[in-house]
């Protein structure tokens, strides 16, 4: 699919009329055959059986199936997951990350006792940089405790080096893998890398329970301690052996689970076809450019995000953000402000993260979800190939409630 703007009409930002008057929302969760859903939910509902039962355990056996891995364990969300796990490796000390990801990354090391240590990116996959990660892991001299990574955008992130630093340092490797569930890293599928890899199951994701997330990792130990975990730490006398979480996924939720499971790679190829087409109608388009996937990788690209290079593009990210606002276009800073300048984290040493602190303001994610339509996708582009045509007209001040959206 080749969209090529073919009309000087002006963007709705200067008097124009919007691409979507009705609005195009930022993501939309996708749930074919609805009706083989409810009645599997009318099943449970009819069973009593709401907690701990069947359908969490079919999901967790699929899952773990799927990435070839030997535990999935199904948790309440992405960030208890990330939580449990970190406590459960009793990483309490230093961990490095990066701060290029969700705020949650950053939550879960700290509810886990731990403190972040910031680590910068490469600006061109916009995951952690291993050599920026080896550094601050030097500069803890017996004193990093975990590492964690973020397959951003599900980008997967260069995990044979992350796992030479890691194993140098003798600390384990976790991956916040919230967008990777489908991705794939050199043909091996996102879930089997580090010492335990993460999923959200959130509705902003490509395989959605509604709220929801897995842990997967070939660690029997470890596995044993996160079914502990979520369900408080008890062993099943109520004497609880440590201080778990209620994290336990219904099985409403695994049942949603499972009926996107069965879509997913049907999803994860429309989508990378609609990322495709959507770089192909920019083609040209000055001062744009998509993170890059290495040869050989699969993005879920749960996110279609764009960094924008104000000088060329004749906009910022944030008057790229308003000007799509007024086309009824919904859009995200993901991510900014990084973690390390938000108000729960300035308190820790500072640190220099130069691409960090340079892409952080330049990016903007823009709608996609697995059943958007073409004609949806090339309005989009149409829309942005017309506010860059006028991008002098339109550049000024930026409100800011756009800024801080």
């Amino acid at each position: 699919m080749t969209i090529v703007s073919t009309t000087p009409a002006a963007p709705a930002i200067v008097g124009g009329s919007p691409a979507f008057p009705t609005g195009l929302a930022l993501m939309r969760p996708t749930l074919p055959d609805l009706p083989a859903l409810e009645r599997k939910l009318s099943s449970i509902l009819a069973s009593g059986c709401l907690t701990n039962g069947p359908t969490v355990k079919d999901l967790e056996e699929r899952v773990a199936e799927r990435l070839g891995v030997q535990h999935a364990v199904a948790v309440a969300s992405c960030t208890s997951g990330l939580t449990l796990t970190l406590q459960a490796l009793e990483a309490r000390g230093k961990v490095v990350m990066p701060s290029f990801t969700f705020s949650a990354s950053a939550h879960a090391v700290t509810w886990a006792g731990g403190e972040p240590v910031f680590a910068d990116i490469t600006p061109d996959t916009l995951c952690v940089d291993p050599e920026s990660v080896a550094a601050a892991v030097a500069g803890l001299p017996d004193d990093a405790a975990a590492i964690t990574a973020t397959h951003i955008y599900g980008t997967p992130c260069s995990t044979n080096m992350l796992q030479a630093v890691a194993d140098q340092a003798g600390v384990p490797l976790v991956y916040d893998a919230a967008h990777g569930l489908g991705s794939m890293r050199q043909g091996e599928p996102i879930g089997g890398f580090g010492t335990a890899e993460v999923f959200s199951l959130s509705p902003t994701k490509v395989m959605v329970a509604g709220e929801g997330g897995l842990v997967t990792t070939n660690d029997s130990a470890l596995a044993q301690t996160l079914r502990l975990g979520r369900n408080y730490g008890n062993p099943g006398n109520y004497d609880c052996v440590f201080a778990g979480l209620n994290a336990r996924m219904s099985e409403l939720h695994a049942a949603v689970a499972l009926h996107s499971l069965s879509w997913l790679d049907a999803n994860v190829a429309r989508r990378n076809e609609l990322v495709e087409a959507f770089w192909a109608a920019l083609d040209g388009l000055p001062g744009l450019r998509r993170p890059h996937v290495d040869a050989g990788d699969l993005s879920t690209y749960k996110d279609l995000t764009v960094v924008v290079d104000e000088s060329t593009f004749g906009l910022s990210a944030a008057q790229l953000a308003e000007a799509l606002q007024h086309e009824g276009i919904e859009s995200r800073r993901y991510y900014h402000p990084s973690i390390h300048a938000q108000q729960a984290y300035r308190h820790l040493p500072s640190r220099d993260l130069p691409v960090t602190s340079q892409i952080a303001p330049a990016v903007l994610s823009v709608p996609l979800w697995s059943h958007m339509s073409d004609a949806e996708l090339g309005a989009m582009a149409d829309a942005i190939v017309r506010i860059q045509q006028h991008a002098a007209q339109i550049s000024g001040p930026v409100s800011r409630a756009q800024v801080t959206r």
